[in-house]
């Protein structure tokens, strides 16, 4: 891609948004209140805002490697306490898609160098559910499955927050499980029960 594009297509963007909405820019710098907080893959073919159909300032985005969230990264838990604390977000989405390189270099028996330590994430959910994807006899199937069961721990991984925990209790915050399917475009809803797990954590992860 030459990069000059860019600023040629950025141009055209702020002219077609300016011709039907004049104060589009001045209402944006105002500051933002958007509703959701989206944790995605950083993987090129899958664009939060585009996939949902929304503009800017009305989501929050978080995108790494297969759409982690583990506790000890202090940058996703910034994202994580600004968002429901500051923000005020009345949902959180944790968005994964299959075909993800990230899950798939995870079910590999491969020295990765300096990915090592954030694909272990991944590999340890496989460990955790490791009877029922070593159950699945088609390998693609099983990668699928693992990029679900991978949405539903970093799921786990939010409800463990003490900011989610008060924000469930006294505002209603909601926790979302979707994958995005690259090959036909549709958003799936995996209707992840987050009632039923965090009812299941809270002997341990009970903080509020």
């Amino acid at each position: 891609m030459d990069i000059k594009q860019i600023f040629k297509n950025n141009e055209k963007w702020v002219q077609t948004k300016l011709s039907t909405e004049p104060n589009y820019f001045r209402d944006l710098s105002k500051g933002q209140k958007p509703g959701i907080l989206y944790i995605g893959c950083s993987d090129s073919r899958v664009t939060a805002e585009e996939l949902m159909g929304v503009s800017p300032g009305e989501v929050f985005v978080l995108r790494n490697i297969a759409n982690m969230v583990p506790n000890t990264d202090l940058g996703v838990m910034s994202v994580v306490n600004y968002a429901v604390l500051h923000l005020q977000v009345d949902h959180i989405v944790v968005c994964g898609h299959y075909y993800c390189g990230g899950v798939q270099a995870a079910m590999k028996s491969e020295d990765l160098g300096i990915l090592n330590p954030w694909l272990r994430n991944i590999r340890d959910v496989y460990r955790m559910h490791k009877d029922e994807l070593n159950g699945i006899e088609d390998e693609e199937l099983r990668y699928k499955r693992l990029v679900e069961l991978n949405v539903e721990e970093q799921c786990i991984n939010i409800l463990k927050t003490a900011e989610v925990q008060r924000a469930r209790r006294d505002r209603d915050l909601t926790v979302h499980g979707w994958v995005f399917d690259v090959h036909s475009g549709k958003l799936i809803d995996l209707r992840i029960d987050f009632i039923k797990l965090l009812e299941n954590i809270k002997e341990i992860y009970h903080l509020d």
